[in-house]
């Protein structure tokens, strides 16, 4: 009796064969107003971050450790914002909002596996920038092209393998319950509500490696900010505190906007959880980080611009 509940159950896992992306349901009347606001969001963020590297790849003057990280991060947003958006906006133009099971673990695995690795690259930044005002004798012996390659690679590596077991993990649930998922994309937290199965060894499973994760980064960025304040309060110069400061400032902004969404999503109890508050953050770090990072990182950045200005003059005088 208990092998033919299995099998049923087992059987049973397999009929869910796609699932309903709701988005906003409550606001069905703002349909075309939303997917035009995301439309902008999304075409300004590859815009701007198909600009920050290419200008990077072209112009050899920008082929440092500090460009190339950046050039890492704008690919890594441009990715980030393609696993959600194009999908969220057929959602919002068309009357069929579902998603094949398949298609929902492998957004739910992109989307975890970039996350991470956008982690892993604005730590790497904040060592940069670490060396680079704490240290500057030795930057270019501390900070060479190989070890670069490799701490940009060993990121991506990371994200990618970490969310691996974390899919996997979900993927074998039984969902044989609701299909409906009240949320802009397949995240972890309403598939495990939508859940039939015990979900505690999962949930614990995911918490800890995320905390582990996000923790440590968030740790390694702290005491990096730690020593460069100080370090920028020992320069006897304005000028020199001032210019100090202003190499760090795109960072440490990018790092409290993406870290301050996160936290406000995740690190809440369950019973004040909003899903409207929950879908608003989302938007947050997965549409509207990405589009800002381009602006943030080239602002205040003297030799972006005029590198900016030399490709366009090379690009228009040919």
């Amino acid at each position: 009796m208990e092998l033919e509940n299995q099998t049923v159950s087992h059987n049973h896992s397999f009929s869910v064969c796609y699932f309903v992306i709701l988005g906003f349901p409550n606001l069905p009347h703002l349909q075309y107003m939303l997917f035009l606001i995301f439309l902008l969001i999304y075409l300004f963020a590859l815009s701007g971050n198909l600009t920050i590297s290419a200008v990077i790849y072209i112009d050899s003057h920008l082929h440092t450790c500090m460009y190339f990280f950046l050039a890492n991060l704008s690919i890594l947003d441009i990715c980030y914002t393609s696993v959600i958006a194009p999908k969220l906006l057929r959602i919002f133009l068309s009357d069929d909002k579902s998603i094949s099971f398949s298609g929902c673990m492998a957004q739910l695995y992109f989307f975890m596996s970039l996350g991470t690795t956008e982690y892993l690259i604005l730590t790497i930044m904040a060592y940069d920038r670490y060396v680079a005002i704490c240290k500057p004798l030795q930057y270019t012996v501390m900070m060479n092209k190989e070890l670069c390659i490799y701490l940009a690679m060993s990121a991506w590596a990371i994200g990618f393998l970490v969310a691996a077991p974390n899919t996997a993990l979900i993927s074998s649930l039984l969902f044989c319950g609701s299909r409906k998922i009240n949320h802009l994309f397949c995240d972890v937290t309403p598939l495990l509500t939508l859940s039939c199965s015990d979900t505690r060894i999962t949930e614990i499973v995911i918490f800890l490696e995320g905390v582990f994760v996000c923790f440590n980064c968030f740790l390694l960025i702290l005491i990096s900010y730690v020593y460069i304040i100080t370090s920028i309060f020992k320069i006897s110069s304005r000028t020199g505190r001032t210019k100090a400061f202003s190499t760090c400032s795109a960072h440490l902004t990018s790092v409290t906007l993406y870290y301050g969404a996160i936290f406000c999503l995740y690190m809440r109890p369950t019973s004040s959880y909003s899903l409207d508050l929950g879908k608003f953050l989302s938007v947050i770090y997965t549409g509207v980080i990405p589009m800002l990072n381009p602006i943030i990182y080239s602002l205040r950045n003297k030799d972006f611009k005029k590198a900016v200005i030399k490709v366009q003059k090379k690009l228009f005088l040919k």
